[in-house]
């Protein structure tokens, strides 16, 4: 059984910077698709960046240019968010796809305000 650990959430200025890191362990295997979705209170869940195991990345449009999403093979995933506005408040998960099982990380809070 896969876990994901999610670290590096807190409070930023607006303009501030902040990198999440996501470690996967148990049973690892090659991991397929490794991804970060975030969720704001009152709004459903949105992806916000992906990368394949080939190392493509998409990105959601509203992060473009901002957020770097990374990871080293099937072990972590990270994402570098730079220029932070309030309105990227919300927790962020981390998700992992194999086989065509999906895991989840329990989330970490990113709080964007002066």
């Amino acid at each position: 059984q896969v876990q994901l650990v999610e670290s590096g959430g807190g409070l930023v200025q607006p303009g501030g910077s902040l990198r999440l890191s996501c470690a996967a362990s148990g049973g690892l295997f090659a991991l397929n698709t490794m991804a970060w979705y975030r969720q704001a209170p009152g709004k459903e869940r949105e992806l916000v960046a992906l990368m394949a195991a080939g190392g493509r990345a998409h990105y959601v449009d509203s992060v473009k240019g901002r957020f770097t999403i990374s990871r080293d093979g099937s072990f972590a995933v990270y994402l570098q968010m730079d220029s932070l506005k309030p309105e990227d408040t919300a927790v962020y998960y981390c998700f992992a796809e194999g086989y065509g099982d999906e895991y989840w990380g329990q989330g970490t809070q990113v709080s964007v305000s002066s």
